[in-house]
């Protein structure tokens, strides 16, 4: 069985959650004998060499439905499905934060993806997509995909919103890698320090974060790089945190388990999580978590985390303090190691793509 990854073109350059998923499904999938190739969306693909396509990033249609048009291959969609419209429409800043409170969720998404091709910040893959439009895109998809993957059964029952028949699904969950984030329970943690692992922008909430625990007894460490396109935002970060904060630019995730190790909280407050791998890796190396009420998270988290609400400073320190007055248990990290491995998520998307093909 051979198999195409596809997806956006700036899967290395602007890392993301999907590039881990991606990069550790592809590989736990070859040791289960499938072989797969990733491509980026620009990349020239010689579609008769693989017996099925895997695309991701549905909020990105035009990156996939040339592909579906060129190939005539089956596929399945790892969604990703994130939304991003109360942060745009409420919380955006700027010009495009003005123009935002006055679109729809779909017509938001397209402006973004004619807008990064406009400033050649990304690649627009199908002149389809400028007439057809964001909604009528991700519908061609959901009507022509052999199955959806998704990671949370919130995260299926999501997709009805686009108002077309869903294909079947096979539950692909986040995961981690537990022989990299292996927990040393004997070392002791800082309960104070808080590690904020995500990349530097609005939608993560990291200006908010800062506010929350300015001056506080917690001392706060953000890592992660700025997203391009928001350099503003991050040196507002920066201007605005206290000196119980400091900034450490992306690492390898090598590098990050001596952190999580010593780190007595990990935090995400923002305004949407499918999962949030950070807080995954996190709580398998004994963190207590806090994250965000937005997104999918509580299918992940149930009641083994402290909940913020993002637009509130207040209540993103109140769940810090109670995560910091709670007595750890293993019950999540027993949880992850047993169903949120990239072991599991290929094993779950191997037999995904035996159901199809044997359709």
């Amino acid at each position: 069985m051979k198999i195409a990854f596809i997806t956006r073109s700036t899967l290395y350059s602007v890392k993301g959650g999907d590039t881990f998923q991606i990069i550790n499904t592809a590989r736990q999938l070859k040791q289960l004998g499938v072989e797969v190739d990733i491509k980026l969306t620009n990349q020239p693909v010689n579609y008769q060499q693989y017996d099925l396509l895997h695309f991701f990033n549905i909020v990105r249609p035009a990156d996939i439905v040339c592909h579906i048009n060129r190939s005539g291959k089956p596929f399945v969609i790892s969604p990703n499905l994130v939304n991003y419209y109360e942060y745009d429409q409420l919380h955006r800043k700027g010009m495009a934060g003005s123009l935002f409170r006055f679109l729809p969720k779909n017509s938001i998404e397209y402006v973004k993806t004619i807008a990064r091709w406009l400033q050649g910040k990304d690649v627009l893959m199908t002149n389809s997509y400028v007439w057809k439009g964001h909604k009528q895109s991700i519908k061609k998809i959901l009507r022509q995909a052999a199955q959806i993957l998704p990671n949370s059964i919130l995260e299926y029952e999501q997709l009805a919103e686009f108002g077309t028949p869903l294909p079947g699904y096979t539950l692909v969950p986040n995961g981690i890698d537990p022989a990299l984030f292996t927990w040393n329970s004997s070392l002791p943690k800082e309960p104070t320090l808080v590690l904020c692992v995500a990349r530097i922008e609005g939608i993560k909430n990291q200006l908010n974060l800062i506010k929350a625990l300015n001056n506080t007894k917690f001392r706060l460490v953000i890592i992660g790089n700025p997203a391009p396109n928001q350099l503003a935002y991050y040196h507002e970060c920066r201007k605005q945190a206290a000196a119980n904060i400091s900034f450490i630019e992306q690492l390898p995730q090598e590098t990050l388990t001596a952190w999580y190790q010593k780190a007595g909280i990990h935090i995400l407050p923002s305004w949407f999580e499918t999962c949030g791998l950070s807080t995954l890796e996190a709580a398998a190396m004994g963190c207590r978590v806090v994250i965000t009420a937005k997104g999918y998270t509580r299918e992940y988290f149930e009641n083994e985390a402290a909940y913020c609400d993002p637009a509130s400073p207040e209540s993103i320190l109140a769940a810090v303090e109670k995560a910091a007055s709670t007595t750890g248990t293993n019950t999540l990290r027993q949880k992850i190691l047993d169903q949120y491995t990239w072991q599991h998520a290929a094993s779950q998307t191997a037999a995904a793509y035996k159901h199809v093909l044997q359709q």
